[in-house]
């Protein structure tokens, strides 16, 4: 028998309005995936989930809340990392959303950063994603090379909206555009 993967459809679709968002955030990401995001959860009048995928960890169980209990990919690493990774992220989101009025959630996830989200997503009845274009610089390039490109992969994966917040853009007039 041949599976049928559900497509996008009128059927599929979360309105938006009083549902939350998922956006993606990363250590060190420019402010401005965060206030986009809460832009429009204000807008829509949902809350706000802001998750982060470890690639470095694999996710053991998954709750139905969205949280997952995880672990390291390599079990000789350092488990407790991630507390500190974890506790960076949520003061970054307090800092910026403080003063919003969007209520908000940080969920610290494993593994790829695409299937994490969709996940969470599913978990809370999102109605969309807000991720940010790829960190500028060779390193930028780099990961996006090895992992590939997260609003790429839930546009390609999942049938929720995505939201791609430009964090660099390329002067029309050049040749390449990377």
């Amino acid at each position: 028998m041949v599976r049928q993967v559900p497509q996008p459809g009128d059927e599929r679709m979360v309105e938006p309005r009083g549902h939350p968002l998922v956006v993606g955030v990363v250590p060190g990401q420019p402010a401005l995936v965060l206030r986009t995001a809460a832009a429009w959860a204000a807008a829509t009048g949902g809350a706000l989930h802001c998750a982060y995928a470890d690639p470095s960890r694999h996710v053991v169980e998954e709750h139905r809340d969205g949280s997952v209990r995880h672990a390291p990919i390599d079990a000789d690493a350092d488990d407790d990392g991630w507390r500190s990774r974890e506790a960076d992220l949520r003061a970054s989101c307090e800092e910026v959303l403080a003063g919003t009025g969007v209520t908000w959630h940080v969920r610290y996830l494993a593994g790829r950063p695409d299937r994490a989200l969709t996940h969470l997503a599913r978990a809370v009845d999102a109605a969309a994603f807000v991720v940010g274009t790829r960190a500028p610089g060779a390193g930028g390039r780099m990961r996006e090379m090895v992992e590939g490109s997260v609003a790429v992969g839930l546009a390609r994966h999942q049938h929720r909206p995505v939201l791609v917040v430009p964090l660099r853009v390329v002067d029309w007039s050049e040749r390449t555009w990377r």
